[in-house]
């Protein structure tokens, strides 16, 4: 192949790669913003369903109490 063109390289940890022309490498902040723009997956595994939250705020079973006091008072006559 002596008509093919010589093309510039480059040394990399994996070793020497060819450098396209007007090919530019992809940056850490390129690597970033890709990562930034995808949507947050859960950390666990999401074939597993999510418990719901019960806490506070969330708490159906706390909001199924009854007050005492307005039970007493409907005893009365």
């Amino acid at each position: 192949m002596t008509g093919a063109p010589k093309l510039p390289t480059e040394t990399t940890p994996e070793g020497e790669q060819i450098v396209a022309p007007g090919v530019t490498p992809i940056t850490l902040a390129d690597r970033l913003a890709v990562r930034a723009a995808q949507p947050i997956a859960p950390k666990r595994n999401p074939n597993v369903a999510q418990k719901p939250c019960d806490l506070g705020l969330f708490d159906m079973d706390a909001r199924r109490q009854i007050d005492w006091i307005d039970e007493a008072r409907k005893g009365k006559p």
